[in-house]
C-alpha cells in the first residue's frame, strides 16, 4: 500500500535545552554482515564528543550493542549509554545499572545459543552473536533464510515469560522483558544532566520506535533515519551521511 502522508521536515538544529539520544547501527555506523566488523568515522566521533560538551553532557548512546563494544567503538569518548536494548544503563556518573531477570536464565538462553549454532551451520551465511544477555540472529549474509530464521525464534521463545523476541533490520533478538530504548530513555532523562531537557531521540529501526514513542511522550523530537514506514517519528533524515552532516552542523 502506497504511503499517503507528506514526507516527514528535517529536524531542525539543536539549542542548548535539548538532551540527544542515539541510536548506533543504522544511524551512525553503516551495518556488516558481522556487526564487529563496523567503525565510527573520526570526525562523527569528534562532532559527538563536541555536542556533549556543550550540552554539558546531555548526550547519550542507546543501542542493541552492549556496553563494552559501544565503549571500543567510541574511544576515548566515554558517554552515558544504554547497551542491549536498555538492560544495561550506564548513567552520566559512571553507575552501571543491569536490569537483571528475577529468574536465572543462563541455562535457558545456553541452551538455545547451542541450538542457534547448529541452525547456523546448517544455513550458510546466518551469523548467531551472543551478547551475554541477549542473542541475535543476523540473516544479512542469507537473506533466503529469512523466514526459517524468524521461525527457528517463534519456536525458541514460545513459552519463555523472561525474554521476548525484538525484530530489527535483517535481524531478531532474544531479549529481557522489562529492557526497551524507550524505556531507557525515561531512566536516563530522570537523571542529570538529562533532566528537565528536550528528549531528541535519533533511530532507523523497529527497535528505535520505543525510543521515537518516549520523546514524543515528552514533548520532544523523534527523528527516523531512512524513509521506513509506519513510524512514529515526527523528523526525518534521509541516510547516515545526512545524520553525520547534521551532527557536525550542531557541533559548532
Amino acid at each position: 500500500m502506497a504511503n499517503d502522508l507528506p514526507p516527514r521536515p528535517s529536524p531542525p538544529l539543536l539549542d542548548d535545552a535539548c538532551a540527544l539520544f542515539l541510536d548506533v547501527d543504522g544511524t551512525l555506523i553503516e551495518f556488516e554482515r558481522d556487526p564487529e566488523a563496523v567503525t565510527l568515522l573520526p570526525e562523527v566521533r569528534d562532532a559527538i564528543g563536541r555536542i556533549s560538551d556543550r550540552l554539558e553532557g546531555a548526550v547519550a548512546l542507546i543501542s542493541g550493542r552492549p556496553l563494552n563494544q559501544l565503549d571500543e567503538l567510541f574511544a576515548p569518548l566515554h558517554l552515558p549509554a544504554a547497551g542491549l536494548h536498555g538492560h544495561e544503563l550506564r548513567h552520566a556518573d559512571g553507575h552501571v545499572d543491569s536490569q537483571a531477570n528475577s529468574t536465572d536464565t543462563s541455562e535457558w538462553l545456553h541452551a538455545v545459543h547451542q541450538q542457534a549454532m547448529r541452525f547456523a551451520h546448517g544455513n550458510p551465511g546466518v551469523l548467531v552473536e551472543d551478547k551475554g544477555r541477549s542473542l541475535a540472529l543476523h540473516w544479512r549474509g542469507a537473506p533466503h533464510a529469512a523466514a526459517e530464521v524468524r521461525a527457528f525464534a517463534d519456536r525458541h521463545i514460545r513459552g519463555h515469560t523472561g525474554y521476548r523476541l525484538q525484530p530489527g533490520d535483517h535481524v531478531v533478538e532474544f531479549v529481557p522483558e522489562g529492557s526497551d530504548k524507550g524505556r531507557a530513555l525515561q531512566q536516563l532523562m530522570q537523571q542529570p544532566p538529562f533532566r528537565g531537557r528536550l528528549p531528541v531521540f535519533l533511530g532507523d529501526d523497529l527497535t528505535d520506535e520505543f525510543g521515537f514513542n518516549a520523546a514524543n511522550a515528552q514533548h520532544g523530537w523523534s527523528v527516523l533515519v531512512g524513509a521506513r514506514s509506519p513510524s512514529a517519528a515526527v523528523f526525518a533524515l534521509p541516510h547516515i551521511r545526512s545524520v553525520h552532516a547534521w551532527l557536525q552542523e550542531n557541533a559548532y
